[in-house]
C-alpha cells in the first residue's frame, strides 16, 4: 500500500509533494536557502487524494499556500498535484532530467535516500515539529538510524466483524485469539449458510499486508530486530500452517486465498457476505453504505489480541539539490501545524501522524468511528520501509505468499527468503 493510504492503501492509505527552487540557489545539498537573494520559489508536488474535481487535493494545497505566502512574503510556492497512477512515473522523470523537486510527498522514500537526494528530517523540520511526529512513524522514516521520511498521513489495521451475523450464530463478543476465530468461523458456517466466515485475502493486491498481520500475531514478521529478512522463520511457518489447517482446509474462508484480493474481501464484508476480516478505516464508510452493523476490535493473535498492529503511511521528503533548506523548513513547519494537518485528515478521513492532531481528533467527539484506530496508532508496526530492497521483496510476497496456505508453508516461505536475500545482495 503504499498507494493512497489506505490504498490506504490507503490509508490507505494511505500522496505526493515536491518542491523545486527558482532564483539564486546552489546545486548541491550543501546549499543554504537563507543566503538566496530575493524571493525564493519552492515547487510543491503533491499526490491527489481526491476522486473528483470538487475534492481534489489541489484545493487544499492552494488554500494552504495562500496562507503561507501571506505570512512569508519572501517565499513563493508553486503547487503541482498529480494523481496516484502517474505520480511515481512523473517524479522519476523529474529526477532523471535533473529537475529535482524541493519537497516530495508520495508512497516511499528509501530509493531517494540511496541516491543521496534527500535532506535528513532534522535539517528541514524545527525541533518542535520533529518531536511532534508520533514516535513509531518517525522511526519508520529512518534509514540507518537517520530520519529522512516525514510521515504525512497514516492508517492502521483492525479487526472488523458483522454484528448481525455474530448474533445469528450465537456469538456474543469478537474473537481475541486464533482459536476464537476458528471456533466463531465454525459456528457461522454451521448456522449462517451462504456467508464466508473469515475473509482471508492473500492475492497479489496486498498479500504483504494480510500476511504480516497474521505473522505479528505469532511473534513473527518480515524482519527481525536488526532489520534482516526472516520470512521463513519458524514463527512464520507455524502461522501459515495454522491458517492452512484451521481456516483453509475446513472451508472457513475463500477456496483459494492466493487469488482473492483485498478489494474482494472488503466488498464482500460491505455487502454482508463475509462475517469477519482485517481492515482499515476506509471499510467504515463502505460498511455504512452497505447498511452493515459492524464492530471494530483489535486483531486476534495466537494467544491474545495484538497490541501492535500493521501501520501504513504516505511520506513527505525534502530534496537537497536546490538548497533552500531554511525556506523548506518554514514551509513544512507551517504545513505540519495542527490546524493544517487536521484539516487534511478530516477532508479525506485519514489518520494523523502528529501527536497534537491525534490528541485533538481523539478528544473532539467528532471521530468516534475511528477511536479503535486512534488507540492502535502509537504502537503500529511497519514494513521495512527504509530498506531499498523492500519494493522488490514486497512484490515477491504479493505474488506467491498466498500459496503457503495451499501448499507447503516451509517451502513457499523458504523460496521467498532466498529471493529476499538476493534482493538485498542486488541493492
Amino acid at each position: 500500500m503504499n498507494k493512497k493510504v489506505l490504498h490506504l492503501s490507503a490509508l490507505c492509505a494511505v500522496g505526493v509533494l515536491a518542491l523545486t527552487a527558482c532564483g539564486s540557489s546552489t546545486s548541491s545539498g550543501s546549499g543554504d536557502g537563507s543566503k538566496a537573494s530575493g524571493p525564493v520559489t519552492l515547487k510543491l508536488v503533491a499526490a491527489d487524494y481526491g476522486d473528483k474535481a470538487t475534492n481534489s487535493s489541489t484545493l487544499y494545497w492552494n488554500d494552504l499556500v495562500k496562507s503561507f505566502e501571506a505570512a512569508n512574503p519572501t517565499i513563493k510556492v508553486d503547487v503541482q498535484v498529480i494523481n496516484w497512477n502517474d505520480i511515481d512515473k512523473q517524479v522519476k522523470t523529474m529526477i532523471q532530467s535533473g529537475n529535482m523537486p524541493d519537497v516530495l510527498q508520495t508512497g516511499g522514500y528509501a530509493d531517494k535516500v540511496a541516491d543521496n537526494l534527500l535532506y535528513p528530517a532534522s535539517d528541514v523540520l524545527s525541533p518542535a515539529t520533529q518531536a511532534n511526529v508520533i514516535d513509531t512513524f518517525a522511526k519508520a522514516g529512518q534509514v540507518s538510524g537517520t530520519q529522512y521520511g516525514i510521515p504525512f498521513v497514516s492508517s492502521a489495521r483492525a479487526f472488523f466483524y458483522n454484528k448481525a451475523i455474530f448474533a445469528q450464530a450465537g456469538i456474543a463478543a469478537p474473537p481475541q485469539t486464533w482459536d476464537d476465530v476458528k471456533a466463531d468461523a465454525t459456528l457461522i458456517k454451521a448456522k449462517v449458510p451462504g456467508v464466508t466466515p473469515y475473509a482471508l485475502p492473500l492475492g497479489p493486491e496486498e498479500a504483504q499486508g494480510e500476511s504480516m498481520m497474521w505473522e505479528l500475531g505469532n511473534g513473527g514478521g518480515v524482519t527481525n530486530s536488526s532489520g534482516k529478512y526472516t520470512l521463513n522463520s519458524q514463527a512464520n511457518i507455524d502461522t501459515f500452517s495454522w491458517l492452512k489447517t484451521n481456516l483453509v482446509d475446513p472451508g472457513l474462508t475463500y477456496a483459494n486465498p492466493a487469488t482473492t484480493d483485498r478489494k474482494t474481501a472488503f466488498a464482500d464484508f460491505a455487502a454482508g457476505k463475509a462475517a469477519m476480516l482485517n481492515g482499515h478505516p476506509s471499510l467504515i464508510q463502505m460498511s455504512k453504505d452497505g447498511k452493515v452493523d459492524y464492530g471494530v476490535a483489535p486483531i486476534p493473535g495466537k494467544s491474545g489480541a495484538l497490541k501492535s498492529t500493521l501501520g501504513v503511511a504516505d511520506w513527505m521528503m525534502a530534496f537537497n539539490k536546490n538548497g533552500h533548506k531554511d525556506q523548506i523548513k518554514a514551509f513544512l513547519d507551517f504545513a505540519y501545524s495542527k490546524e493544517n494537518t487536521e484539516k487534511f485528515d478530516e477532508t479525506y478521513n485519514l489518520m494523523p501522524v502528529t501527536k497534537d492532531t491525534l490528541a485533538d481528533m481523539t478528544s473532539s467527539g467528532k471521530h468516534t468511528d475511528l477511536a479503535p484506530f486512534f488507540a492502535l496508532l502509537p504502537n503500529a508496526s511497519f514494513y521495512p520501509l527504509g530498506d531499498t530492497s523492500w519494493d522488490a521483496v514486497s512484490a515477491q510476497i504479493k505474488q506467491s505468499i498466498g500459496t503457503a496456505v495451499s501448499g507447503d508453508p516451509a517451502k513457499v516461505l523458504g523460496d521467498l527468503q532466498k529471493k529476499a536475500e538476493a534482493a538485498v545482495a542486488d541493492k
